[in-house]
């Protein structure tokens, strides 16, 4: 949580001044937006340059100057060797699986995974890429899956909406003995909590609309190379993108032919948006994994709840490897059972302070029914094995005063 840059600054100390200590102009504090579609260069000796791999802009469908800033955070924020942003983190993901993964290809992904990331899965599966799913909260069924097409490895830190921590080190260890790219979603740990570099991964994939951004007000993903992969032996890399240091190699293709080719870019508004409410991912984590704690407790010990789903619970199936994982820290997302004599809706139509919406990570506590909203279209029998109960809810704990939270709760429940 007090992770170091280079000068020995801290996390947020680092994100702060991110900017200004890259000159940016007229001494702003903030770099400002670029809204322009291309860039024009003055010696066409240098736009040729760039289009060859020298650093520069020349259309901001392969980014900005106000895109390349916010990466330039979450590079620091990850401690890894370069960032590439996305309009959503789904487009992020998009880009890692479809162009590093061929027909033939084999990928060893976590069961527990966010309903849209099971879609594209089914989509990549449909066009010859062969998909195993495993229990990942234990690295042992990680290895069992294991054939000699297998490419890479795809968990998420924390499960949307079960809460289930896979089992990042051993997997991550696994996956540099058997030289496999490893992907880790790091939406809702954020690299506050947890990094990727330190579980070993090869790339680390963020959904920057969530609690990166943290307001709401912007969509965006993100792909962070750690730079330990290297890239020399594997096939899917484009003969183009062969150059300077291999550890390199893997982000350029995805920027290439993953950004620039599929076109899934993030505008500056957003970019600038989601780079200033990253400056306070600490401050608001910190209250935010405060409040879930506190009220997955008081909702644990409630006789009209039968289950919570949150790390921070000594009986959560994965507290002590969470608790190793998070620095103490457990997230802001709660899965919450009701007993079976309530009627969901009815319940969540009493809510006073909660939203009743689809999204994670803001600065409001938000609510949904699971099995009736974003894992309808998944069917009964997947949810089942993912452990979605019919009275399963996602609470996304924001940062209000938790007297408040609980009040809502207890009002809702008992009226």
């Amino acid at each position: 949580m007090a992770n170091k840059d280079n000068s020995g600054n801290g996390f947020t100390t680092t994100i702060l001044h991110s900017d200004r200590r890259s000159s940016v102009e007229h001494g702003a504090i903030h770099k400002p937006l670029h809204p322009s579609s291309e860039y024009a260069f003055s010696d066409a000796r240098e736009l040729a340059a760039v289009f060859q791999g020298k650093k520069g802009f020349t259309y901001a469908r392969q980014g900005t100057p106000t895109t390349a800033a916010l990466e330039d955070k979450i590079t620091k924020m990850e401690g890894g060797a370069g960032t590439v942003t996305f309009a959503t983190g789904m487009a992020a993901l998009t880009a890692v699986f479809f162009t590093l993964l061929r027909k033939g290809d084999h990928l060893i992904t976590s069961q527990f995974i966010f309903g849209n990331t099971n879609s594209l899965l089914t989509t990549l599966a449909g066009l010859g890429v062969e998909v195993t799913l495993v229990d990942a909260t234990d690295g042992e069924n990680v290895k069992a899956a294991w054939r000699p097409e297998t490419r890479m490895v795809f968990v998420e830190t924390i499960a949307n909406p079960g809460t289930q921590i896979a089992d990042l080190r051993a997997i991550g260890q696994w996956c540099k003995e058997k030289n496999l790219v490893y992907v880790v979603d790091g939406t809702l740990s954020t690299p506050w909590l947890c990094r990727g570099i330190d579980m070993h991964a090869s790339l680390v994939v963020n959904s920057l609309s969530k609690h990166l951004g943290g307001h709401g007000h912007a969509l965006g993903g993100a792909v962070t190379s750690t730079g330990l992969y290297d890239w020399t032996g594997y096939e899917a890399i484009a003969e183009p993108y062969r150059k300077g240091s291999p550890y390199d190699w893997g982000l350029t293709h995805i920027k290439k032919k993953g950004l620039r080719d599929m076109g899934g870019t993030l505008s500056a508004d957003s970019a600038h948006r989601i780079a200033v409410g990253s400056e306070t991912l600490a401050l608001r984590l910190a209250k935010e994994c405060s409040n879930a704690m506190r009220l997955a407790q008081y909702l644990d010990a409630h006789p009209k709840v039968a289950k919570v789903h949150y790390p921070g619970l000594a009986g959560h199936p994965q507290h002590k490897l969470a608790d190793e994982l998070f620095q103490h820290r457990f997230g802001a997302l709660l899965g919450v059972e009701l007993v079976d004599n309530i009627d969901v809706f009815e319940f969540l139509n009493r809510l006073r302070v909660l939203i009743l919406a689809t999204h994670l990570g803001d600065t409001r506590t938000l609510v949904l029914p699971v099995a009736h909203t974003i894992y309808y279209e998944m069917g009964p029998e997947r949810r089942a094995v993912m452990g979605i109960a019919d009275s399963l809810l996602r609470v996304s704990v924001g940062i209000e005063d938790i007297e408040d939270l609980i009040e809502d709760f207890r009002q809702a429940l008992e009226g």
